[in-house]
C-alpha cells in the first residue's frame, strides 16, 4: 500500500530494482518492495516505496550506488506525481 507523501521509484529493469531493494535494505533503510502501481506504467513490475523521512538518505544511496530510477513518483492525494530531475 502507498500512503499520501510516498515515494515510488520505478526502475527499468528487474536486476537493477532487486539491487537497489538489496544495497537499501543493507543500509537498513525502510524501503519495501512492492508491486508498480496500476496508475504508473513500468516494464519491470517491481517498484521501491519510502517515506519522506528517508528520502534523501535512500536518494544519496541510489546515487551512490549508480542506481537512480527510471522514474520518480509521489503520492498526493490519490494521484501519482512525477518527480522531474530524478
Amino acid at each position: 500500500m502507498v500512503r499520501d507523501g510516498d515515494y515510488v521509484a520505478v526502475f527499468n529493469s528487474i536486476h537493477r530494482v532487486m539491487k537497489a531493494e538489496k544495497i537499501l535494505k543493507g543500509r537498513r533503510l525502510g524501503i519495501l518492495l512492492i508491486p508498480v502501481p496500476r496508475a504508473l506504467q513500468s516494464d519491470c513490475g517491481l517498484a521501491i516505496r519510502y517515506g519522506t523521512d528517508i528520502k534523501d538518505s535512500v536518494e544519496m544511496v541510489l546515487a551512490e550506488e549508480g542506481l537512480q530510477p527510471a522514474e520518480l513518483y509521489v503520492k498526493r492525494n490519490d494521484r501519482y506525481e512525477k518527480v522531474e530531475g530524478c
